[in-house]
């Protein structure tokens, strides 16, 4: 067994270059017809598998229309779905078995680059990294962009990713689009789809640029650029005591700063991230380790044994796995980046916008196999995960990390776990023209954590986790990122923007038979006053529902609804036999 360990490791170094490319998110049985579609994670919230009739690849927007016009005069559904499928809600699922999916894969090509005017026009399938690199080789810069560089303009635009900054118009890629072609259903006498064209002013704009895929296909992109700079980056590591002081000043000082928070080990690294000219000296590279190749060699044997830490451990053997890095590699200096592309000498990290703004190393190299992949491919078996993000006002950040300190206080080693993943990381937003973008200036919270591959199955302290994101959401006012969270984050969500009447009146003119819309889209929208919680046994145990009842968890297994220690409102399930119970034998 030793010898085929070694023999292994030693073909992985050979490959250490490669990574197998993640999957692709559609399957279908025949040719292109009765298909499976899902995201990248390889489960929806749900875990249901989700079907479509066929799914076509059209390549120009003549063949964008003719594949929505066919769709529409047969009265089928249509769901877009994207080249790696990042998102965690199921956005890309049309319902039912018949439906019609549109794969923007090929849809991936520079339209235009105007360098005098700064503008960049590319099809709504081009994969951020590309649009970055289009930019930078013409000595233009995308100003934000969200942290991992896999996702498709059009993906992004749909949920309103963002990176981080205070500054200008903010982090949010869509506050520098400036025009847009969009596929929508049309009646028959007009071949039943049209393009319209939206340009920078339309009112509509407001409303296609983060649409969650539900008013048509978007086909091609407009955004505002700028001259290429530079941007250079130190992290700094302190306690978290003055935290409630730091979190919402810390983004006015920082173009691009963020704040990573690990409440258990009360520990705080703040990104000092700024921008430089571009003579400044310095080439680095951001190639951050989650996001970069990873061996395939113990990533099962790994979740495996994080799954027995979950349901069976004790809080001090899990505290410890965390620290010696067992269940994910502990942040530590220089956070992936190099300051040539190779070795990390010191900082700060000044680098190329292009180089500094996103990384994904593990879709961007040679196919090796399996040997390594991205780390959460799931043909592997491995990571798995739930991921939230919840932007909480800004005026209202600093209240609700001292409430998150009082629930750290009351067991420090409950955030173990989510700590080894990074823990809590606050980046900026700023207030947004689109009408369901952030209505106000806040600070998005963003935590992954361990998700069974076994439907209800226990979490350990899976109660501190869901009152922090029922303080986040409903104490404070938070609203969910719409790629992310479990489903009942988006629970009359809706209903806390201002301009959705506005952007349902559009959706009403654009797609009037909701061709584009499933079950999913019309529950996050509050349509016909629905909800997409789920009332059934054991819903919280998973996220799809707060618990209002004991059977909403799992009482056989001594999880019960109560309210949260802190947030009291809070209705959580837990356990009869808490797991600190057992770290306490431990220690005695």
């Amino acid at each position: 067994m030793e010898l085929l360990r070694t023999l292994l490791a030693g073909l992985l170094l050979l490959h250490l270059a490669g990574s197998s490319p993640p999957p692709a998110p559609v399957v279908c049985a025949r040719g292109t017809s009765d298909c499976t579609v899902t995201n990248a994670y390889g489960s929806f919230l749900d875990r249901a598998t989700c079907r479509a009739a066929n799914v076509v690849y059209p390549r120009t927007e003549a063949e964008l229309v003719a594949a929505v016009a066919a769709a529409a005069a047969a009265k089928r559904k249509l769901k877009v779905a994207t080249r790696y499928s990042h998102s965690f809600p199921k956005l890309a699922c049309p319902g039912g078995r018949d439906g019609t999916i549109i794969s923007t894969l090929r849809l991936n090509g520079t339209v235009s680059l105007d360098v005098a005017a700064r503008l960049i026009t590319v099809e709504s399938g081009v994969v951020l990294q590309d649009l970055l690199r289009a930019a930078a080789a013409a000595g233009l810069a995308l100003p934000h962009s969200p942290y991992w560089s896999g996702v498709t303009v059009g993906g992004l635009l749909a949920t309103g990713a963002h990176g981080s900054s205070l500054w200008g118009k903010g982090g949010a890629v869509h506050e520098h689009v400036v025009g847009l072609r969009i596929v929508t259903p049309a009646p028959a006498s007009r071949g039943f789809a049209v393009v319209r064209e939206l340009g920078d002013g339309h009112p509509d704009l407001a409303a296609a640029k983060v649409s969650l895929g539900v008013l048509g296909v978007v086909s091609q992109v407009t955004l505002a650029l700028q001259p290429l700079f530079k941007r250079s980056v130190t992290f700094v590591e302190r306690d978290d005591a003055d935290l409630e002081d730091q979190v919402a000043e810390w983004g006015h000082l920082h173009e691009f700063g963020d704040v990573a928070w690990q409440p258990g080990r009360g520990k705080v690294v703040y990104r000092q991230d700024d921008r430089v000219d571009v003579s400044s000296p310095g080439d680095g590279v951001n190639d951050h380790l989650v996001l970069r190749p990873t061996p395939a060699l113990g990533r099962v044997e790994a979740m495996r044994a994080e799954e027995l830490l979950e349901e069976n451990g004790t809080d001090i053997a899990r505290c410890e796995a965390a620290e010696a890095g067992q269940l994910q590699p502990q942040p530590q200096p220089p956070h992936g980046f190099t300051n040539d592309g190779e070795v990390f000498t010191g900082y700060p990290v000044v680098g190329y916008q292009h180089r500094m703004q996103a990384t994904g190393s593990c879709i961007d190299s040679p196919e090796d196999g399996l040997l390594t992949s991205c780390k959460w491919d799931p043909r592997l078996g491995a990571t798995f995960i739930y991921n939230t993000a919840i932007s909480v006002p800004l005026h209202k950040a600093a209240a609700f990390v001292a409430d998150v300190k009082r629930l750290r206080d009351l067991n420090p080693r409950a955030f173990c776990s989510l700590d080894a993943r990074g823990g809590l990381l606050a980046r900026y937003i700023r207030a947004s023209s689109a009408h369901l973008g952030k209505p106000e200036d806040a600070v998005d919270f963003d935590l992954a954590y361990y998700r069974s591959y076994t439907a209800g199955a226990p979490r350990a302290h899976a109660d501190v986790i869901d009152e922090l994101e029922q303080m986040a959401l409903r104490k404070y006012g938070g609203l969910p990122h719409w790629g992310k969270n479990r489903n009942f984050a988006f629970d009359s969500a809706v209903g806390r923007y201002p301009k959705a009447g506005e952007f349902l009146e559009v959706k009403g003119r654009y797609d009037p038979d909701g061709l584009f819309s499933s079950e999913w889209s019309d529950q996050v929208l509050g349509i016909n006053g629905t909800s997409p919680s789920v009332d059934k046994e054991g819903c919280a145990m998973e996220g799809l529902c707060v618990c209002s009842d004991d059977s909403h968890c799992a009482p056989e297994r001594g999880y019960l609804c109560r309210p949260g220690k802190v947030y009291r409102e809070a209705r959580v399930c837990s356990s009869s036999f808490p797991p600190a119970a057992g770290a306490l034998r431990d220690e005695l």
